[in-house]
């Protein structure tokens, strides 16, 4: 277990499973948005079945075995646009397409970015309280802010990265003051111009980590990392999320080349597939994941978030996935 974890006092076993972020609503929160969005219903009628599915993921990733939790983001929608609307300087656009049928509501920077207090903290410390394994902390991080917002206020990308990054760094000092030792930041966008990562990417997430003491993880999927690899590797950050099962573990050769210095959260499933993987599969993904990585570097998860399935699909690729690290485990002697 890296040295960083053990001075923060959190003890894992070796190949530590979590998820990635977001979880599968159950129908009553979707239901319960419609109805609160007509205005059918108050806040505090939601929110407080947002905390009973919270509860609800809570047990079942216990149940299941997981070792670092997450709070399923059940008080979520966009995972741009909420962050957007707790910070000062945005606005909302009408609904833009995203991908298939699905639309959302793009934030566009309409003025001075500012952080108005707490967006997260609670709701981490709710979530926390349920249990007594590590909970991770979770932002979307300012470079995919930035790049999934509309700019009509900062002379270029780099300002407004930059301002967001100052923003989001309070955030992430609230969480670590509130206890939040595991931390991610989600950048699914940080591919989608590669000299821009060195250009200020790299810049605003120093910004953002600056002067906390967590153990930090940098969330990023669905990307071209080809163009932004070895050099994603200068991102301050202890560990790399990354979506690998979706796309044939083919990055597992590129570190055969480049090899990975880092911790590597390596998604060992599909998120937008409806299948099951099996615990054999799951077991060979892992298995290719240590042909480059020493066992001390590497945790398992999913490609990304889970929110896309059904609860039942969700359930049984976070089941598989536990097992087969517990049979990689036994063949590594336990450690």
């Amino acid at each position: 277990m890296p040295e960083k974890l053990k001075r923060l006092g959190i003890n894992l076993p070796l190949l530590p499973t979590t998820s990635v972020g977001s979880l599968p609503k159950p129908p009553y929160i979707l239901e319960a948005r419609q109805k609160f969005s007509a205005k059918k219903i108050g806040a505090a009628e939601l929110k407080a079945l947002e905390e009973k599915a919270t509860k609800e993921w809570i047990t079942t990733q216990e149940e299941l075995g997981i070792d670092v939790l997450v709070d399923g983001e059940m008080y979520r929608g966009d995972m741009a646009a909420f962050f957007a609307e707790n910070l000062e300087g945005f606005r909302t656009s009408g609904l833009v397409r995203s991908y298939g049928n699905r639309y959302y509501r793009k934030p566009i920077i309409a003025g001075e970015i500012r952080w108005r207090g707490p967006i997260t903290v609670e709701w981490w410390k709710f979530a926390q309280r349920l249990t007594k394994k590590p909970l991770k902390g979770m932002i979307t991080g300012p470079y995919t802010m930035m790049d999934w917002s509309f700019n009509e206020y900062y002379p270029s990308r780099r300002d407004a990265c930059l301002a967001l990054a100052k923003a989001l760094h309070e955030e992430v000092n609230a969480l670590s003051k509130a206890g939040a030792k595991i931390i991610q930041i989600d950048e699914p966008a940080i591919s989608a111009r590669p000299e821009e990562l060195s250009e200020f990417a790299v810049e605003a997430l120093r910004i953002v980590t600056s002067g906390i003491d967590a153990y930090f993880i940098c969330h990023i999927c669905y990307g071209a990392f080809e163009f932004i690899y070895p050099e994603m590797l200068q991102l301050p950050v202890d560990n790399f999320d990354l979506e690998m099962s979706n796309s044939e573990l083919d990055l597992v050769e590129l570190f055969r080349v480049h090899p990975f210095t880092k911790d590597l959260s390596f998604g060992v499933v599909d998120v937008h597939s409806h299948e099951v993987e099996t615990v054999e599969t799951i077991e060979r993904r892992i298995r290719k994941a240590l042909e480059v990585l020493r066992p001390e570097q590497l945790w398992v998860d999913p490609d990304c978030g889970l929110k896309t399935r059904a609860r039942e699909e969700a359930v049984g690729k976070l089941k598989n996935m536990v097992e087969a690290v517990r049979r990689v485990r036994a063949g590594l002697g336990g450690r």
